[in-house]
């Protein structure tokens, strides 16, 4: 797992990763549900989409918008095992232990929490 500093760093030189922002029904849902019930959805998403050790689809997964962590996961890395394997060093075909659920919480949060008190990132 990486440095969040470093990672942040890295992830703003991608074009791809940087043109993912909360705008519409996704920044709304974000700034009237509140951070920690966001949170609380990204834990499930992640236990029902990324900790298996293999997924059948995986790269695809996770939708682009609909949901103010979906867009959070592709801006910051953690929508699939691939990506995860590539930015995160988190190695595919195992399943994801706490400690790495608790850091991809914690790399969602840092992305969202941009948006969560009224800036737009």
């Amino acid at each position: 797992m990486r440095e969040l500093d470093e990672l942040f760093n890295a992830l703003s030189k991608s074009a791809f990763r940087d043109q993912f922002h909360l705008k519409g029904k996704e920044l709304e849902y974000l700034r009237t549900k509140g951070l920690p019930t966001v949170l609380d959805h990204a834990s499930d998403f992640i236990e029902k989409r990324l900790a298996r050790a293999m997924l059948v689809n995986d790269g695809k997964q996770t939708p682009f918008r609909g949901h103010p962590v979906f867009v959070a996961q592709h801006a910051t890395a953690c929508c699939c095992r691939g990506c995860l394997e590539k930015w995160h060093k988190i190695p595919k075909g195992r399943v994801l232990c706490t400690i790495e659920k608790d850091y991809i919480i914690t790399v969602l949060a840092r992305w969202l929490n941009c948006f969560s008190n009224g800036g737009n990132n």
